[in-house]
């Protein structure tokens, strides 16, 4: 990915050692190559295209599950900065429908887990995303609504539910979560397994074991009810750990109003100005026509 290593050379704020010549970032001893944060066998056009009916084609609802999409070096230091966390970063939810709890939002995090989100924010990524989902223009959340980090200890859970429609300061409609799982050894019998389920059959139809280093996509819809209902009861008081993002789109201009979305100059050249001015007295479906016919 080279437009990754350009967009990771500059000199950070957050202690990462990078050099220009190796296209490498150090992190506590760990040397992670630019170009293998994600593994590149995920993004030809032949995986996009197998990703995509691969997707399409799942059950209850559309969702995609994959093994090795990231550096499991990376993911080993994203798993260390759970510990490292500031204690006020973190807030708790304890309901009759879910306890667990979650980073706050705009969290500071640690440089592994931050370089984790840069990555799936890029536009690289989220080209690939809109790619695979057959979603155009999608829209990251740098302050992380949802997301950010997730752990859950000894009976915790998260009864069956579908995501939130619409971002609560944004607007933007919700299209998408985008997770990966940290748990290295996990075993099925501890449960607390994520769980797709038919909401017409009332029943769960695939169970997504979080194993370190999957990573599930699942897009919104009126269909994708979820959750891991079953307490968590794994040995030592073992948390299950994941990090999740969200994606979204906004609504598109009215073809009236696309005039809104150029620059404006404060001194206009003349032409322009009349063609402003007569913009505003000509029906919008004749300035198409007129548009079209002289293509300016």
């Amino acid at each position: 990915m080279p437009a990754l290593a350009s967009a990771l050379r500059d000199p950070s704020p957050l202690g990462i050692v990078r050099t220009r010549r190796a296209d490498c970032i150090t992190l506590r001893g760990t040397t992670l190559l630019l170009d293998e944060l994600v593994d590149p066998a995920f993004f030809t056009p032949e995986a996009r295209q197998r990703l995509r009916a691969q997707l399409a084609g799942a059950a209850p609802f559309p969702h995609l599950v994959v093994d090795g999409l990231f550096n499991p070096d990376l993911l080993t230091l994203v798993l260390e900065e759970f510990d490292t966390h500031e204690d006020g970063g973190w807030y708790d939810v304890q309901s009759s429908y879910e306890r667990t709890r979650r980073s706050v939002l705009g969290a500071t995090l640690g440089p592994a887990t931050q370089l984790y989100f840069d990555l799936v924010n890029a536009g690289w990524f989220t080209t690939w995303l809109s790619d695979v989902t057959g979603t155009p223009y999608l829209i990251p959340d740098p302050l992380r609504h949802g997301g950010g980090l997730h752990e859950s200890r000894t009976g915790g859970s998260f009864a069956v539910h579908r995501d939130f429609d619409r971002h609560p300061k944004t607007g933007l409609k919700n299209e998408m979560v985008f997770i990966t799982y940290l748990n290295r050894g996990w075993q099925p019998e501890w449960g607390s397994a994520l769980e797709l389920w038919d909401a017409k059959d009332g029943q769960c139809v695939t169970t997504v074991q979080p194993e370190f280093g999957r990573t599930l996509l699942m897009p919104h819809g009126p269909r994708s009810f979820h959750g891991h209902p079953t307490p968590l009861q794994a040995p030592d008081d073992r948390p299950r750990r994941s990090v999740a993002t969200y994606f979204y789109t906004g609504t598109p201009m009215p073809e009236q109003d696309l005039d809104r979305s150029i620059s404006i100059f404060i001194q206009p050249r003349r032409i322009d100005a009349a063609k402003a001015m007569l913009r505003q007295w000509v029906p919008p479906i004749l300035w198409r026509l007129a548009k079209k016919v002289t293509g300016r």
